[in-house]
């Protein structure tokens, strides 16, 4: 049987229009307990990447939060929502829920927001203990691209459930893009929602995850229980193919979902119908999309390097905590990255609030036109 994935059109975040485009794109998968038990406790696990404005597209936006919980709460369920924000750990958690506009949310709905404490190994990583408190897991990943891994989506969303600042350790040792997208699938591997539903009505480009990207409106909402599916459509609607995604590709290989688009029912709209043309891709991507033996061959000469724009700079020292090397310094006024210990994870920039940090290329990748 060919896992499904429905796509809905929805073009604003008006409150009654977003609760019934997640009504639409759940009832043509069968409905919502299809997936979710009713009277059962359920974490809405939403991206909320950094403390941001809804408009920014960097967090999954509120009003599909509100709606997913609005959907749990009539079939009698026990709704918490969390997540673990960006690197920092819970020092930075109650800022990031307040900027987001998920702890009015939360409020306004009479539902928990959690703030993860306990933790749980599994295997090379700790996942938050919450997950032994609930029956089932809603993912609402947002629509975005991400510099180390192209696109941040199902798969990529579970990564938030790994325990406080241990995420800046697996992007330390896990620096890059094939070794840090087997570990997003271990981490999904590990933690299989029971249904995904992504916030792709107002989605990000260019050098994405964090402030350095450009919200585009795609006026989407998709959903489903295969991540691997689920990415493969999204993939799709960038204008790329689905194993040009490695965390796709990674789960696929791996039997945990399925990525040939010939081989996924779509509900609803179809991929032709909400395609606006291709994502613009974040500049360091490009060298996951190189033939792979090709790729240690010119490793050392194609390099896409974080650089300082210090006029945009407000030296607020968020990249020196979550730098994994340890390499990024303020001195003498000014915020600086030692390039020989850089080892271009581009955590600095997804976390950076100002956008004030450029991706730079090697003179090599200039020449050949990357």
């Amino acid at each position: 049987m060919k896992p499904r994935v429905s796509l809905v059109e929805c073009r604003s975040y008006e409150p009654d229009l977003v609760v019934h485009a997640l009504r639409s794109a759940v009832d043509l998968l069968g409905g919502l307990a299809a997936f979710i038990k009713p009277a059962s406790r359920v974490l809405v696990k939403p991206n909320l990447l950094s403390a941001a404005d809804p408009a920014s597209a960097v967090d999954t936006h509120p009003q599909v939060v509100r709606a997913a919980v609005k959907l749990l709460k009539e079939m009698d369920c026990r709704v918490f929502i969390g997540d673990g924000p960006s690197l920092f750990g819970n020092q930075e958690v109650d800022r990031v829920y307040e900027r987001s506009g998920i702890k009015e949310v939360a409020a306004r709905e009479k539902v928990e927001l959690v703030t993860f404490t306990g933790r749980r190994w599994q295997g090379q990583f700790p996942l938050v203990s919450f997950l032994d408190e609930c029956d089932h897991v809603l993912s609402l990943p947002k629509f975005k691209t991400h510099q180390l891994v192209t696109l941040t989506g199902g798969i990529k969303n579970m990564y938030g459930l790994v325990a406080g600042t241990f995420k800046t350790e697996l992007h330390r040792k896990h620096f890059d893009a094939v070794n840090f997208s087997r570990v997003l699938v271990d981490i999904y591997a590990a933690v299989r929602p029971s249904l995904t539903i992504v916030d792709g009505i107002l989605a990000m480009e260019g050098d994405g995850p964090g402030s350095s990207g450009t919200p585009r409106p795609a006026g989407v909402v998709l959903a489903g229980s295969d991540c691997v599916a689920i990415d493969s459509v999204m993939a799709k609607i960038m204008g790329l193919e689905p194993l040009d995604i490695l965390t796709t590709k990674e789960a696929a290989l791996r039997g945990l979902g399925t990525a040939d688009p010939d081989a996924i029912e779509i509900c609803g709209r179809q991929i032709k119908d909400v395609f606006g043309g291709p994502f613009r891709l974040p500049k360091a991507s490009v060298i996951v999309r190189l033939p792979r033996p090709l790729v240690p061959a010119v490793q050392r000469l194609i390099r896409f390097y974080p650089q300082i724009d210090h006029a945009v700079c407000t030296r607020c020292a968020a990249c020196v905590k979550v730098c994994p090397a340890k390499v990024i310094s303020i001195r003498q006024a000014r915020t600086r990255i030692d390039r020989r210990g850089c080892i271009s994870c581009f955590c600095c920039q997804e976390t950076c609030p100002s956008s004030a940090i450029r991706i730079k290329k090697s003179l090599c990748a200039k020449v050949i036109g990357l």
